[in-house]
């Protein structure tokens, strides 16, 4: 007697598990950008959160039309997971965006400013002593910022000043190798072997301190302009190198930081930084 085997009925093309008829091709992205073929994703979805279209563009990503086609071309990312969906709301406050691999503020009371600190100025946000300090220079701002980094009274230039607290934190620490670019006067001239000197390191009282780089920007009788970049991030440390070369700095000023340069900003005005600088710097912090 013969055995029947029973067939089961064939699939139309494009409809087997997990495939998307409509495109034929892969695993249906789920809402949020997860995939249907078992492999782990992160749910991005917040039902009570705000249309990721409308938020970037909000951002000024572009349009909102144009922010829908960068989702659907897989484009954008939430909390490092891919979203296709253009139903996806997410959390601002909360949620981590990036738009072809660079991170993008969604938080409108994040604040990213530029301050070109004068001479004589403290950095702190206040002063027990009464000496000008940063707010004098903020008006009645009702938001906590913190300031990346020191500049001491006597040196000038760039700061930046911020409410995020994370940025601000890895942008200072010598560990995520965030660079900052001065200018120095030194009394000149510039022996050829100074560069070399600076580069392999200075031993300081607390411990050896180098710089990424060095070169002489001008020099006339008497007196030399350097440009030294270093991640260092140690008090005065500036002009304890320099110092203890035998070339005490006569004037000092930060002119970047990061991607971010003081450019013709003025001394004692702020600036408002732009969504590309922004960007910039989570990149260079490694967020």
């Amino acid at each position: 007697m013969k055995e029947h085997h029973s067939r089961s009925p064939r699939r139309p093309r494009g409809s087997e598990p997990g495939r998307d008829p409509a495109r034929g091709r892969g695993p249906r992205p789920r809402p949020g950008g997860g995939r249907a073929d078992g492999v782990p994703v992160v749910d991005v979805h917040d039902p009570g959160g705000v249309r990721l279209q409308k938020l970037l563009a909000a951002a000024g990503i572009g349009s909102r039309r144009v922010c829908e086609h960068l989702i659907a071309e897989g484009r954008v990312e939430v909390d490092g997971q891919v979203v296709t969906e253009l139903g996806v709301r997410i959390d601002p406050k909360r949620q981590v965006v990036h738009v072809d691999g660079d991170r993008v503020n969604l938080d409108e009371e994040r604040v990213y400013l530029a301050f070109n600190k004068p001479k004589g100025v403290v950095t702190t946000m206040s002063d027990e002593l009464g000496r000008p300090s940063i707010t004098d220079y903020l008006g009645n701002r009702g938001d906590r910022l913190f300031h990346v980094g020191r500049l001491d009274a006597d040196t000038e230039g760039l700061l930046l000043l911020t409410n995020d607290g994370d940025l601000a934190h890895r942008l200072q620490h010598p560990a995520y190798g965030v660079a900052k670019t001065y200018l120095a006067q030194i009394q000149g001239p510039v022996p050829r072997d100074l560069g070399r000197r600076l580069r392999e390191g200075i031993e300081l009282e607390d411990g050896p301190a180098a710089v990424d780089s060095f070169r002489v920007v001008d020099s006339r009788p008497g007196k030399a302009l350097v440009e030294l970049v270093l991640h260092e991030g140690r008090k005065h440390v500036v002009r304890r190198m320099l110092a203890a070369t035998g070339h005490p700095v006569q004037s000092l000023v930060r002119t970047e930081v990061g991607p971010i340069r003081l450019a013709d900003l003025r001394s004692g005005r702020t600036r408002r930084l732009g969504r590309a600088e922004v960007a910039a710097l989570y990149k260079a912090a490694g967020l």
